[in-house]
């Protein structure tokens, strides 16, 4: 039997004696504000994960739409067991190692929402999917290169299968794949319906090849919820919903599997459902692939999330991820030292926010003006500009909030999750 993982001081964020297991970690007595574990620590607030989790089921059962989440933003085994729990449709990967690692982490379906192009792994997906029969993987294909090199692979394999004995039925290996759709500066995606038509057209003559449905991914086209942005999105939204109707007017999808039309970002879910969902009439079933909604940030996405929208009639998502730092020098009057810097928290999307300061030494909240910011980052330190007055001293916690949640959660083997009163009450490690 494997032995329980060692969590030691080279896990961030744990204290300096430590020596214990995931298991472990409620029965420590550990308190973030009492000072217990060593900063920066980066802690998950158990509470907002739930309440996050229980706030998108019900989005998408009210919008009869299923989620197959962004497993790539925590990469996390205990909190991926919690959406498998919430009854996820399936999980999604960015890369084949990904796609491994949610297997083991007791995933069925993956959707990897790229194009899979090495030979090499594709040739090892082909292999473990004809072992494990009841895993299913869905990816992308834009190109006529794409299906060239996947069917490759899958009939190299396939050619290498015994023969099922006479009693068997004969079982097919077949790769399921998404014709995306994609947008002008965007990413990957072809590029126009008369590229995408031959992609699948392509695809459905394979061999080894199933169509299964189309895709699209709608956040790069813009950060903003301008009517403009908005506009776009909609009509970037309304061209994959064509694209799914004209695979299915043509015969294009796979017989006898339920095809599927998947997009939505954690920014403009909302506008999936609404283009997409008509698909479900026409018996395809429409599938979110939103991941940060889990964590949520105190930036990009607490401005860009539907919840924030008046027309949102559910309680709104909680950032759970929070980075606590020490105050580790006051060189100036209005100047503090954090030390936490980029090899900490993410600052591609926004510099961190101050949430909150805390005394641990007398217990006690200590007071941050409006004005209390992060100016910048250096590699260990962040440069925290105050009041001159502020009473905030070296020595004293300052707990962060993040704009972005990937690259924070990337950042970092191991979150400790905490009740409302920063009790440790566990951990999620990541596998990034």
């Amino acid at each position: 039997m494997t032995q329980p993982e060692l969590l030691d001081a080279a896990f961030k964020g744990l204290p300096l004696h430590a020596a214990v297991t995931l298991g472990e970690l409620p029965s420590q007595g550990w308190n973030i504000r009492r000072g217990d574990t060593s900063t920066p620590v980066a802690v998950l607030r158990d509470a907002a994960l739930d309440a996050n989790l229980d706030v998108m089921r019900r989005f998408c059962e009210s919008a009869g739409v299923s989620i197959a989440p962004h497993a790539k933003t925590t990469m996390s085994p205990q909190l991926i067991a919690r959406q498998l729990a919430a009854g996820v449709w399936g999980l999604t990967a960015a890369l084949p190692a990904q796609v491994r690692m949610l297997w083991s982490f007791g995933a069925r379906r993956v959707l990897m929402a790229n194009e899979l192009t090495d030979p090499a792994a594709l040739r090892w997906l082909a292999r473990e999917l004809a072992a494990h029969p009841e895993r299913e993987l869905l990816c992308y294909v834009d190109s006529l290169d794409g299906v060239r090199l996947a069917e490759q692979a899958f009939a190299e394999v396939a050619a290498t299968l015994p023969a099922p004995a006479p009693d068997e039925p004969a079982r097919e290996l077949r790769l399921p794949v998404l014709i995306e759709l994609g947008h002008e500066s965007g990413r990957t995606g072809a590029r126009d319906l008369v590229t995408a038509l031959a992609v699948a057209e392509a695809a459905a003559a394979a061999a080894h090849l199933a169509v299964a449905g189309v895709a699209g991914y709608e956040g790069t086209i813009g950060h903003d919820r301008t009517p403009e942005t908005v506009a776009r999105v909609d009509a970037f939204l309304t061209a994959i919903r064509d694209l799914a109707r004209t695979l299915a007017e043509r015969g294009l999808f796979a017989a006898g599997r339920e095809p599927i039309a998947t997009a939505g970002g954690s920014s403009f879910f909302e506008r999936v459902a609404a283009l997409l969902g008509p698909l479900s009439a026409d018996g395809i079933r429409v599938v979110l692939r939103s991941g940060c909604y889990l964590t949520h940030d105190h930036g990009q996405y607490a401005t860009l999330t539907p919840s924030a929208r008046p027309e949102w009639t559910l309680p709104p998502f909680q950032p759970a991820l929070e980075v606590w730092t020490r105050v580790v020098s006051r060189p100036e009057p209005g100047l503090v030292l954090l030390n936490a810097g980029r090899r900490d928290v993410s600052h591609d999307a926004g510099l961190p926010v101050p949430l909150a300061a805390w005394r641990d030494s007398t217990d006690t909240a200590i007071p941050l003006d409006a004005d209390t910011r992060i100016s910048s980052l250096s590699d260990q330190h962040a440069f925290l500009r105050i009041d001159p007055e502020s009473p905030l001293a070296v020595g004293d916690l300052v707990a962060l909030g993040v704009s972005h949640p990937c690259m924070t959660l990337d950042r970092w083997r191991l979150f400790l999750l905490v009740n409302e009163d920063y009790d440790v009450i566990g951990g999620a490690r990541t596998y990034f």
